[in-house]
């Protein structure tokens, strides 16, 4: 990781990456609402695995947006097998980019680590939490995260 996560209170950075569906989401097209940003190695993988399939009983206030290195192709193929139906987003190409603008990439090994930010209407990140690759964050705390902001 060549960069400091993106800190709490700046304006988060702004992106535009494709879904699984190959649909452009931009981040500021979400003012106005709370954004859950969600980073994460890479698709197929099983500490992946396990947090996408614990957010998909994740039912808040606010925009689940996932990122990985993964091609669009590769997201789509997981989600049609898992039924994930939240955006995953292909930080593919220029690769890593988005994942850099947060500070959540590793360019030792070509992935994002596990950086979650919650974003809120204004576009000023509230909370993050920065994880290696190998250890799995707990969706609860965004859960009590995201109560706390208004």
């Amino acid at each position: 990781m060549n960069e400091r996560p993106a800190e709490v209170g700046a304006l988060a950075p702004d992106f535009e990456l494709r879904d699984q569906h190959g649909t452009p989401v931009k981040l500021s097209d979400f003012r106005g609402r709370k954004v859950v940003l969600v980073f994460y190695p890479l698709a197929f993988s099983g500490v992946c695995h396990q947090e996408l399939s614990a957010l998909r009983y994740f039912h808040v206030d606010a925009q689940l947006l996932t990122v990985s290195v993964d091609s669009l192709y590769t997201h789509r193929a997981w989600a049609d097998r898992e039924g994930y139906e939240f955006p995953l987003l292909s930080d593919f190409w220029p690769h890593g980019q988005v994942a850099r603008a947060y500070g959540v990439f590793d360019d030792e090994k070509g992935v994002s680590l596990r950086g979650t930010f919650i974003i809120d209407g204004a576009g000023v990140i509230r909370w993050s939490v920065v994880n290696p690759a190998s250890k799995a964050r707990d969706v609860a705390d965004y859960v009590k995260a995201l109560a706390d902001i208004s």
